[in-house]
């Protein structure tokens, strides 16, 4: 997921690097060589160097990450939490696990691990491979974020219509407790019967 963002971003004309744990991990290298104009660093590295962050990560591992970039480099800064909580266990009839209650959400956590960064909850509800320029019949389809930060949101709309989608806010970072379990509705269609290119949108009058 960090890398198709990534990738999204270059295309167009910003500049990236993607932090990960290891950055001489094999597949780590073998994108830098193959993507033009990328960088990478650890998690401290990329924090220190981003204006606008990406969180990416497995939501296990989300705050952990969150840590390791130390929160006092994302000071201001508009976070896009991509996140999702999802358990290792399999998926029950379809339907995923995740490791939050229903009136809690990971996109809180990571508000409060980075209080005085803006966290915007969005792209945790379409598969990777669709989430930079979609292609529908039906037309543009929507793309939900959330967060307590006006100018932040308004950020991560900017991006999200860059990336061929259209922004609908759901309010505070609150919010992303209803956000995050469209991951498992997204899922369900790809578990039950293979299908795994659909999005979201929504129809207003």
């Amino acid at each position: 997921m960090g890398q198709v963002l990534a990738g999204g971003f270059l295309k167009h004309g910003h500049q990236v690097m993607l932090g990960t744990r290891n950055p001489q991990k094999p597949e780590v290298q073998k994108w830098l060589k193959e993507t033009a104009g990328a960088r990478v660093g650890t998690f401290r590295e990329a924090a220190e160097f981003g204006e606008l962050a990406v969180l990416a990560t497995a939501g296990k591992a989300a705050e952990n990450a969150l840590e390791l970039a130390g929160p006092e480099n994302l000071a201001g800064k508009t976070i896009i939490d991509a996140t999702n909580p999802i358990a290792d266990g399999p998926p029950i009839h379809g339907v995923l696990q995740f490791t939050t209650g229903p009136n809690e959400s990971l996109g809180e956590r990571v508000q409060t691990k980075v209080p005085k960064g803006h966290v915007v909850k969005a792209f945790n509800s379409v598969g990777n491979g669709r989430m930079i320029h979609p292609h529908y019949e039906q037309g543009t389809p929507t793309m939900f974020l959330c967060g307590n930060n006006a100018e932040a949101k308004k950020q991560v709309e900017d991006v999200i219509r860059q990336f061929g989608w259209e922004p609908f806010d759901c309010g505070s970072i609150v919010s992303a407790r209803a956000l995050e379990p469209l991951c498992m509705l997204w899922c369900l269609p790809g578990f039950l019967r293979g299908e795994w290119t659909h999005a979201f949108k929504v129809l207003t009058h």
